[in-house]
């Protein structure tokens, strides 16, 4: 388990094609966002390329600073909270009930997931900070 913590670039370059395929197999279906009287519809097919992609930036962006020292904990919190967040959000979205959309349970799993959501995009901040910090530890030494 720490060799993924020690080279964090190695569960991205994993998920990235397992982010396309699935986005392969579920091509036909959509993300539908709807706030206020618009709605926003995303192919899962378009949206798993986007994130194929990030993370193989992500991935490319560890590997360019294998050399350098960078923060084990901050390589934990950043691959934990991306990974466990998006295993998350696919479980509650599973636990959605489509029949019965007006219920206030589908409303609390709904505000849960966004947050959720939220969460992962504002921790990727994480990333670059860690490259900084890595940058000036070995400028330091």
């Amino acid at each position: 388990m720490s060799i993924l913590f020690k080279k964090p670039y190695i569960p991205f370059f994993i998920a990235a094609p397992i982010l396309l395929l699935t986005g392969l197999l579920d091509s036909d279906s959509t993300l539908d966002i709807n706030i206020h009287d618009t709605y926003f519809i995303i192919d899962y097919f378009h949206l798993s390329i986007v994130m194929s992609l990030f993370f193989s930036l992500i991935g490319v962006g560890y590997l360019i600073m294998k050399k350098k020292t960078l923060s084990i904990w901050l390589n934990r919190i950043h691959i934990g909270v991306t990974f466990g967040g998006i295993i998350t959000v696919k479980i509650l979205i599973l636990l959605l009930n489509i029949e019965m959309m007006e219920s206030t349970l589908n409303f609390i799993l709904i505000f849960i997931i966004w947050s959720i959501v939220l969460f992962i995009v504002l921790i990727q901040i994480i990333f670059p900070i860690n490259i900084i910090y890595g940058l000036i530890k070995s400028n330091k030494s």
